[in-house]
């Protein structure tokens, strides 16, 4: 008996004869969209729609949400931005059954609600770089619904500066024989550069608006308060400095964005100009405009771009990854991957932070997801080279292992303010991960960071260094001498805190010679939206949101 190894390639071609019903060559209609959806899609197929951290398939997942469901039913939604409200809508209306994903932001409340009342099936909420690794092992699309900025009659695809997960997808997808459809902005003769061979594209769909594309990493410098100035203060001159920390990844929040306009007054003062900051991982943050344009930044690779931003990063492409076109070439996977293995720090906010220094943005209502944090902010066991801040925070943390022997430590920084939105405590006695886990009977707690991978926290009441620490109770008590007046500070053995605070565990801002009074808006190199379009040149067009000139 002769066995077939081609089971797969067939039913590939088979979608591929019922989808072209509708297409003349590659190129199918908008009106069309959902009927494609139908030839090509089966119930219980593993689907990817790119909801990217910013970037998302918007006419396509309107499609899929108009399918007949006698035709395409409980799919396993495989995607890592659920971003868009059509995302759940999924759900609601049975298209969907499971989900796997990484970021949820702007719906992190209602899938909050639909997790608990059962209206979704949770495979599991991962970091990018561990979903993108599934589609390579068990979660492989049978479908991918992916989204250009254009394509030419042969499905090549120019993906602009917001390829982002893009490639990840078309390659699990298309080498193992699946469909990828890609909706476009417009058909062109040649696309400026081919992001995507059109061998891997079967059906391209001309959609009748540009994709959304969310500008996530936009911080207004106006909204930034004097606790967070005081926070970023004391983030630059308590750890960037001491460490001489050059490679890093700021995650997203006014305190890093404070901490980007700070670098050309506060950090100048401080005489730390091509001595920290100087290579990042990170979007092109706008708050980063005035650091560029004064000599702090040497090169910035990118998960995806900013809306705005593209013609600034045109003009800079000695900092930026740039094309022969000009346009930013951004790639989520691979700048995953750099802020892993290659950034020596990581500096991030965070919801919650409990007793042991785990930290997650689970609440009990609101589910965000973790996005890149938890690839950022993890130890990498596999590296290898060397670099003096990683060494000096290996020796902190192991003194008596033989330095041949001993690992470096990467730097994993919460910074935040004890109080946040509507006066809810940073720190907690127990992370409402736990409660999520329970009520939805998780075999592991969504934690953003473990514990055993933060180093510091900074609050505006100092910098708990756990590196420092020798046992769970030093732990313990650091984290509490930074927790401020929550129930979780007031909770601090006295007599220790003083202990901790004499070897340098804890150092409050007088400790480190900065008074909290000296935190003053005018520090900021921008005090305004207008104030960066200005440090540009004009080059940087803000979303319209946020201009009021």
């Amino acid at each position: 008996m002769t066995t077939s190894w081609q089971h797969r390639r067939e039913a590939r071609n088979a979608r591929i004869e019922a989808g072209a019903k509708l297409a003349r060559g590659k190129i199918v209609e908008a009106r069309d969209a959902t009927s494609l959806m139908e030839a090509v899609i089966r119930p219980g197929d593993r689907v990817c729609l790119e909801g990217d951290n910013q970037k998302q398939a918007d006419v396509l997942s309107a499609a899929l949400l108009a399918v007949d469901r006698s035709k395409v039913s409980d799919l396993h939604m495989v995607q890592s931005g659920v971003v868009l409200p059509e995302h759940l809508d999924l759900y609601d209306h049975g298209v969907a059954k499971k989900l796997d994903f990484a970021y949820s932001g702007p719906q992190s409340a209602r899938i909050a609600t639909m997790l608990f009342g059962g209206r979704i099936e949770l495979g599991a909420v991962h970091t990018y770089l561990e979903l993108f690794a599934r589609y390579f092992i068990d979660l492989t699309p049978n479908v991918a619904l992916i989204a250009a900025v254009s394509a030419d009659r042969d499905g090549n695809l120019y993906t602009g500066p917001n390829t982002e997960d893009t490639p990840t997808i078309v390659e699990a997808t298309a080498f193992k024989d699946g469909i990828v459809i890609a909706q476009v902005n417009e058909i062109v003769d040649k696309v400026p550069r081919v992001d995507i061979p059109g061998d891997r594209v079967q059906f391209v769909v001309k959609a009748d608006k540009p994709f959304f594309v969310e500008p996530l990493f936009t911080r207004d410098p106006a909204a930034i308060t004097e606790t967070q100035i005081l926070t970023a203060m004391l983030a630059i001159k308590g750890v960037y400095a001491p460490y001489g920390v050059r490679r890093l990844n700021h995650g997203i929040g006014f305190n890093t964005a404070a901490i980007e306009l700070l670098l050309p007054t506060y950090g100048e003062n401080l005489g730390l100009k091509g001595k920290v900051a100087t290579h990042f991982a990170l979007n092109p943050h706008p708050a980063l405009i005035p650091a560029i344009e004064s000599g702090w930044v040497e090169q910035i690779h990118s998960f995806g771009s900013e809306v705005g931003m593209d013609d600034y990063i045109r003009a800079r492409s000695d900092i930026f990854f740039t094309g022969p076109d000009g346009s930013l070439r951004s790639n989520r996977a691979f700048c995953q991957v750099a802020g892993l293995y290659a950034c020596d720090m990581f500096i991030g906010s965070t919801l919650q932070i409990d007793l042991q220094g785990n930290s997650s943005t689970v609440t009990a209502s609101r589910i965000a997801g973790f996005g890149g944090a938890p690839n950022m902010g993890a130890d990498a066991r596999g590296r290898r080279h060397p670099s003096e801040p990683w060494l000096q925070a290996g020796r902190e943390a192991d003194p008596e292992t033989s330095a041949l022997l001993r690992r470096g430590r990467k730097l994993v920084v919460q910074i935040g303010e004890t109080f946040g939105d509507k006066n809810a405590p940073l720190f907690v006695e127990e992370l409402d991960a736990l409660a999520l886990a329970k009520k939805l009977n998780l075999e592991l707690a969504p934690v953003m960071i473990y514990g055993d991978d933060v180093t510091h926290i900074i609050t505006e009441e100092g910098i708990a260094n756990l590196l420092l620490c020798r046992d769970a109770d030093e732990r313990e008590q650091a984290i509490r001498g930074v927790a401020g007046y929550t129930e979780v500070g007031r909770g601090r053995d006295k007599t220790m805190f003083q202990r901790l605070r004499e070897r340098g565990v804890i150092r409050r801002p007088e400790d480190l010679g900065i008074d909290p009074l000296d935190a003053d808006r005018r520090m900021l190199a921008a005090r305004s939206i207008k104030d960066l379009v200005r440090w540009s040149g004009g080059l940087y067009a803000p979303p319209p949101q946020f201009r009021n000139w």
